[in-house]
């Protein structure tokens, strides 16, 4: 016979709080599902029944009945993750407030995306948003395949339809471009993010078009990784053979900022006076007042809501076609340039 002990420790399940509130079952799921429809007074009587009762929702046996996991994979370079630590906070507070959880994948080059595919394909996540690695046909494929929609941010797939929300790089760097020109600027580098990502490849491409369209030939590119070490390594390594430029145009902010920090220190440079520095993205150190960036701010809060109503979206319609967003960023004329 069971004591008042071990009663005292039955499980409390929706169904106790459906009977306590008086409700059906359903409205018990409905009320600790964001998102979906309730009436807020029953949502009220649900709340009430099970703060009295001590109910909990058990995200396992949720997964069971929807046949969801309720996680989202995000997939990152180590590098980006110190470089965007404002996006992942969005990302997470979009997705929580749709009910899901992020799980964090982590690349150091785009040779592990395979490895890192197959962990995901394991933990049967609802959908995927990538903010790293390069994606060829054949990676977009393997989510068709898994029924697992994708969300590429700030990068594309040439000649394959898939759901992207992007920065207008075109616009932003034209900015950039046009205004260091505009001002006088006779001699560039450009300081390049690594080879391998679709984010460097681009701003690069579209840098060098830039310049060539205003009369700027075969300007120098010399490559770094995005970080801050880098940006100082990439300019000292620059200097040890050629002439200062009139200005550099770093393929990101981190960049931008080792970048100053070595002309001013290392080699007596003043900034702007004698080098102008912009970078792109508006991270929070590019406002620090040793440095005060012209750089292009990324809308990250309305790039990472896109991306997560975008992926909800193909969650719960399978078969919508892909999306692409792209919003424009906000130019930012600081003190580091001459514009």
């Amino acid at each position: 016979m069971p004591t008042d002990k071990s009663k005292s420790k039955k499980r409390i399940t929706s169904y106790d709080v459906a009977r306590e509130a008086g409700v059906s079952q359903s409205a018990v799921s409905r009320a600790f599902r964001p998102g979906l429809s309730i009436s807020r007074k029953t949502r009220d009587k649900v709340n009430k029944a099970a703060a009295k009762l001590g109910y909990k929702p058990n995200a396992i046996a949720r997964m069971l009945i929807t046949q969801r996991s309720g996680m989202v994979a995000v997939i990152i370079s180590s590098i980006a993750s110190f470089v965007y630590p404002e996006l992942l906070t969005r990302l997470n507070e979009q997705l929580s407030a749709k009910g899901l959880r992020i799980l964090l994948f982590t690349l150091d080059g785009a040779e592990e995306l395979d490895e890192v595919l197959d962990r995901i394909w394991a933990f049967q996540v609802d959908g995927v948003i990538a903010l790293a690695a390069h994606f060829e046909h054949a990676s977009i494929a393997q989510f068709e395949e898994h029924d697992i929609p994708v969300v590429l941010y700030n990068r594309q797939v040439p000649d394959h339809p898939v759901n992207t929300v992007c920065c207008d790089h075109e616009q932003g760097i034209g900015q950039l471009v046009q205004s260091l020109v505009k001002a006088g600027h006779k001699t560039y580098l450009v300081m390049s993010g690594p080879e391998y990502s679709d984010v460097a490849n681009e701003r690069r491409i579209i840098a060098l078009r830039q310049l060539k369209n205003l009369g700027f030939d075969d300007v120098p590119v010399i490559y770094g990784n995005y970080s801050y070490e880098s940006g100082k390594e990439c300019f000292s390594r620059w200097m040890s053979n050629n002439p200062a430029p009139d200005a550099v145009i770093c393929s990101n902010d981190m960049m931008a900022i080792g970048c100053i920090d070595e002309a001013r220190k290392v080699f007596g440079l003043q900034v702007p006076e004698q080098l102008s520095v912009v970078g792109f993205d508006g991270v929070y150190a590019s406002d620090w007042g040793a440095y005060e960036l012209t750089t292009v701010r990324q809308p990250v809060n309305q790039m990472a809501k896109a991306a997560v109503d975008i992926l909800v979206d193909r969650i719960e319609n399978p078969g919508t076609p892909p999306e692409k967003r792209v919003l424009a960023g906000e130019f930012r004329k600081g003190n580091s340039a001459r514009v």
